[in-house]
């Protein structure tokens, strides 16, 4: 009685479950390069799982590796051979009802291949691609990815297309096996030509920002005004996603003590040559009376500096900025849209 019960907990068990057991009976060495392969929505997922696994059968985990075999191995005879081939084999090696089970599972996987494609595109690539599609196919794809992904993709099509395929989203049955196949065999020979990975992640407005972040400040304005001659929108996003040495007023009050923990007192003397006014008593106010005392000294006594070199250290402290700020240990509010606003 104990064998059938083993055998249907292992039925029990869903796939990512599945995965997590596959992990566990992996080497080291063999799972790390495994789990590099994955997003980081999957690999949440699979860590999950695996923290909480408690006393798995060694039955299971067998189950578990036999089942991941069979299917690498049907995946390999469709590839040699094509589906009805990879059917027959697998008949004659594991029996017709196993294999039925094995050549579904390998569908299911086999069908999402264009998705994952698209799972790995920027949303307003991805919403540029799709929008040349009709509706129901729209829906369908974003039903198929995760609902942040699906969500910035809404954002970005054109208002009577998103609410039609919210509409259709919301309404969506059961789909075909026969259906999804042929919508993956047109994104793959599709969207593999328009939104291939390196294209999803070089270049844009946010790869703009990166790099005027590191320029010295007048030729990162300069840039940008050349920039809002020709496309105001254009500039105007890509200054919401940097930041520049003015944006300090927008940095809260802790936020601008964190940062003067990390700033070398003479780039900050430095920077301070040709602030603005506000600017320079946000930093002060933020200062000890010694600390201020000291700065105040500086600049008195300072005298005439290159203006590269006041914009060579106002572009350091830039760079500490966006570092605490993708550390999480300092907020700049007020440079975006609603989504920027810090409550």
């Amino acid at each position: 009685m104990a064998a059938p019960r083993e055998n249907s907990s292992h039925k029990a068990l869903t796939s990512t479950q599945k995965a997590a057991l596959l992990i566990l009976s992996l080497d080291v060495e063999t799972a790390t390069r495994l789990m590099k392969g994955l997003t980081s929505e999957e690999i949440e997922n699979l860590t999950l799982e695996i923290a909480g696994l408690k006393g798995v059968h060694s039955s299971s985990i067998d189950s578990v590796i036999e089942e991941f075999h069979q299917l690498v191995t049907a995946q390999e005879y469709v590839v040699q051979g094509g589906w009805d081939f990879a059917q027959k084999l697998l008949e004659n090696s594991i029996g017709p009802m196993k294999a039925k089970g094995i050549m579904d599972k390998v569908k299911a996987l086999t069908h999402v291949t264009g998705f994952n494609i698209l799972k790995k595109a920027d949303a307003r690539q991805l919403a540029n691609f799709l929008q040349k599609e009709h509706p129901q196919t729209i829906a369908l794809v974003l039903s198929n990815l995760s609902g942040d992904q699906a969500a910035s993709v809404l954002n970005e099509l054109p208002e009577e297309l998103r609410n039609g395929v919210t509409l259709r989203i919301a309404t969506l049955g059961k789909v075909s096996p026969t259906l999804l196949r042929e919508i993956e065999d047109v994104l793959s020979s599709v969207a593999e030509a328009e939104i291939s990975q390196s294209m999803s992640t070089v270049g844009g407005t946010r790869s703009v920002a990166s790099v005027l972040n590191k320029m010295n400040n007048a030729t990162a304005k300069g840039i940008l005004e050349f920039m809002e001659s020709k496309d105001a929108n254009l500039a105007n996003e890509v200054k919401r996603l940097m930041f520049m040495f003015e944006d300090l007023i927008y940095v809260d009050d802790r936020g601008i003590q964190r940062l003067l923990r990390e700033v070398d007192k003479k780039d900050l003397a430095l920077s301070m040559k040709v602030a603005e006014e506000n600017l320079k008593e946000k930093i002060l106010k933020n200062m000890s009376e010694r600390a201020q005392e000291l700065l105040k000294e500086e600049l008195q006594y300072m005298g005439p500096v290159r203006l590269k070199e006041v914009e060579a250290a106002q572009t350091r402290i830039v760079m500490i900025v966006r570092q605490l700020e993708d550390q999480g240990e300092l907020v700049v509010a007020g440079r975006g849209g609603k989504e920027e606003v810090i409550v």
